[in-house]
């Protein structure tokens, strides 16, 4: 199965936009319905060449009932004229003959956290990123149940694709970012990445952990060398690595329950991790997780996508692979191919495409070549 990622603002007033995606010979076209801030290319529109979503913004109808009382109220896309662009968008795609997949990102919400910020993810500097919702909070947790909600019952998908399901951590974050040149390893990222807000403190102290001694263990790592995050934490690793996987799976399962209820039968996936200490779009999942398909990172070296695959197939359910066709992959066609064979020798029963409304024609033919091989 083949599935190719769009925006709203890719289709609403261009009438030429789902023949050319179904011109892919995709499957499924996985439409944003919750979105964080983006300036992005429509290189392919009639009417424009940019879109700059300045905000994260929900792309069903926000409907005052459904958020009375809430702090976190998704925003609109003052940017589109549309009221309801998932909905005009989701519908020209199925008179295509094109099931449509809500792409919808959950934590990753720079506005809310703005205007929120005893709800974000705090590191252990106690340094806020304000991008990340941390699901450590009962009023995170209610607005993704909400926001998933609405867009199963407004936007009626074929499907749900959930990304950011967890806590986003140091990566994935600030605008025009300059953090590369402290040539950090990957295990002081994830250390940046622990959350040391008001109520993972009191998750902590709820474990018998000490968040005054983590904090510190988690400071001397980010300035020390250490192996690993678990060189770093010592003794207390693998209470820790629990306590962080297991608030990752209270939002899923409360999510995908939630799904369920509103939509029964419809197919669930997962934007996932296998590694148990991973933030950000691609959150941790554990084996046996109830998700339909889980869809990993395959945006690196091959070999790095294809272990992560591998790792996500020996937990169970379905795999997919999320191919970078932008840059800096080429727009070349047997270079996906060859990519598209390979993250399926490592277990991936689908490959999504990343991404439709992006694309130049170029690299809308070298996605199209390697679908149609």
């Amino acid at each position: 199965m083949n599935v190719v990622y769009a925006y709203p603002w890719d289709l609403v007033g261009d009438p030429g936009a789902t023949a050319r995606l179904r011109s892919l010979g995709v499957d499924a076209v996985a439409l944003a319905a919750s979105y964080h801030t983006t300036r992005a290319a429509t290189p392919a529109h009639p009417a424009h060449r940019l879109v700059d979503a300045q905000h994260s913004a929900c792309y069903v109808p926000v409907r005052e009932e459904a958020w009375k009382g809430a702090r976190l109220v998704p925003a609109t896309p003052s940017w589109m004229a549309s009221g309801d662009p998932f909905g005009e968008a989701g519908d020209a795609l199925r008179a295509a003959g094109l099931p449509v997949h809500a792409w919808t990102v959950l934590t990753h919400n720079t506005l809310l956290g703005s205007a929120c910020p005893d709800l974000v993810v705090t590191n252990a500097f106690g340094e806020p990123y304000p991008y990340a919702l941390c699901p450590a909070h009962e009023e995170v947790r209610d607005y993704c149940r909400t926001l998933v909600r609405e867009i199963v019952e407004l936007g009626e998908p074929d499907g749900l694709i959930l990304e950011a399901c967890g806590a986003l951590g140091f990566r994935h974050g600030g605008h025009h970012e300059k953090t590369d040149g402290a040539d950090w390893s990957a295990a002081q990222v994830a250390l940046l990445s622990l959350c040391f807000c008001a109520a993972c403190a009191r998750r902590y102290e709820s474990a018998d952990l000490d968040a005054a001694d983590l904090r510190a263990r988690v400071r001397a790592g980010v300035d020390g060398s250490p192996a690993s995050v678990e060189d770093a934490l010592g003794e207390v690793a693998d209470a820790v690595r629990d306590l962080r996987t297991g608030l990752a799976g209270e939002l899923r399962d409360l999510l995908l329950a939630q799904a369920r209820s509103s939509r029964p039968g419809m197919p669930v996936a997962l934007h996932a991790s296998a590694d148990p200490w991973a933030t950000g779009p691609f959150a941790t999942v554990p084996a046996g997780v109830d998700a339909d398909l889980l869809v990993g990172n395959c945006w690196n070296a091959p070999e790095v996508d294809e272990a992560g695959l591998r790792a996500l197939a020996a937990l169970g359910p379905r795999v997919g692979a999320y191919v970078l066709a932008l840059p800096p992959r080429p727009a070349d066609g047997a270079a996906l191919s060859w990519l598209a064979d390979a993250y399926r020798a490592a277990g991936a029963a689908e490959i999504h495409w990343y991404h439709g409304g992006l694309a130049s024609a170029a690299r809308l033919d070298a996605i199209r070549a390697a679908v149609l091989r």
